[in-house]
């Protein structure tokens, strides 16, 4: 291996004392191939035991907490009669000494079965279904949904779980002046849009430490701005960072496009979003970023933004053996294309395979 990509392979120890043998993180991917139910299939083992080997961490596809809230494909941790399988998946992922994470979420808005969300405003796209507002007991049943489902992360074997506050999904949607419209004790000031997902993560921890757990590693993923006006800015989500930095969390999970991206509004401009994040934050909680790194040189400098740990998605699904190759000094043949017959020799399911073309182009 180069010199100027050893920092990359450097061991990372948490605060809790759970340590991860490099920096890279295999992010979440919605990879549609879960068994109808939410049930985990063979075609998911076999993907990701092709790509986690060298990892530090994997985070898996996001993962409903109650039925009905997900899409096609989509895994689920909303029952008992899950655990088996993501018993076999926590296995799966943990085999060669990757700490593993299950991704909680619920589509809100976006779904397709039970759209719900903060307030009744639909997505800002075409013919978006215009979403029912949750009660306030519905709110309180979610949260306590999120709770058992990370029980259920922690009897399958799971290291801990990310709770998907990102994306446009509902817990962004309740920190979202866009969609949370309430004037109620969760909407109406920015305070009280934070309290749904303060609420999830205090739920979480409380679950861990009746479990025992309580190195359990909980992380909070969240999109630091939208597009839409209202909508949240980057001078809101410092304000939320400072809050969550007051939480029972272990790291937080930055959702961009690419890391190297600058603020719409309500920050400086001449620096990164990454960049903002990390002054706000400091070394009181490790940084996940990720978004258009490819290469060794993409993550050493999103290292140098701030990042303490690198999501390495688009790279792994192309070339499973990214970080096999750098290791090994080779990193000029790491694949940076797909070809139309290379599929099965990236052990990519079916349903994944067919939604690929609207992220990355073939070569041929």
């Amino acid at each position: 291996m180069k010199k100027q990509y050893a920092s990359l392979f450097t061991p990372f120890t948490f605060k809790n004392g759970i340590q991860l043998k490099n920096r890279i993180i295999m992010p979440p991917m919605g990879h549609s191939s879960s068994l109808p139910g939410g049930s985990i299939s063979d075609d998911e083992l076999v993907y990701y035991a092709a790509r986690t080997t060298e990892v530090g961490m994997v985070i898996t596809s996001a993962t409903t907490v109650q039925p009905g809230t997900g899409f096609p494909g989509i895994p689920g941790a909303e029952n008992d009669d899950q655990i088996p399988g993501l018993t076999r998946l926590a296995a799966t992922l943990k085999k060669h000494g990757a700490k593993a994470i299950l991704q909680l979420f619920h589509s809100g808005a976006k779904g397709i079965e039970r759209t719900v969300s903060a307030s009744a405003v639909a997505p800002n796209q075409p013919n978006a279904p215009v979403p029912r507002a949750l009660s306030d007991q519905e709110i309180q049943d979610l949260i306590y949904s999120f709770g058992q489902a990370a029980r259920r992360a922690i009897e399958a074997g799971f290291d801990g779980v990310e709770i998907h506050g990102a994306n446009g999904f509902l817990i962004h949607q309740f920190f979202s002046p866009y969609y949370n419209r309430r004037n109620d004790s969760w909407g109406g000031t920015l305070e009280k849009r934070m309290r749904f997902p303060l609420q999830i993560i205090e739920e979480i921890r409380r679950v861990a430490e009746s479990c025992h757990k309580p190195s359990f590693i909980i992380g909070y993923k969240f999109s630091p701005e939208e597009p839409e006006t209202p909508g949240i800015t980057m001078a809101e989500t410092l304000s939320f960072v400072n809050v969550l930095l007051e939480q029972a969390l272990d790291y937080l999970h930055v959702s961009l496009v690419d890391f190297r991206s600058l603020p719409r509004r309500g920050a400086d401009r001449s620096r990164t979003r990454m960049e903002l994040i990390k002054e706000a934050v400091q070394d009181r909680l490790p940084l996940i970023g990720a978004g258009q790194v490819r290469t060794p040189e993409d993550a050493l400098q999103a290292l140098e933004t701030g990042a303490d740990l690198i999501g390495i998605g688009r790279g792994l699904l192309i070339d499973p053996e990214w970080l096999q190759k750098v290791q090994a000094g080779k990193e000029d043949d790491i694949q940076t294309t797909l070809s139309r017959h290379d599929q099965r020799k990236l052990a990519i399911p079916d349903a994944f395979w067919e939604n690929i073309p609207m992220y990355i182009d073939f070569n041929d």
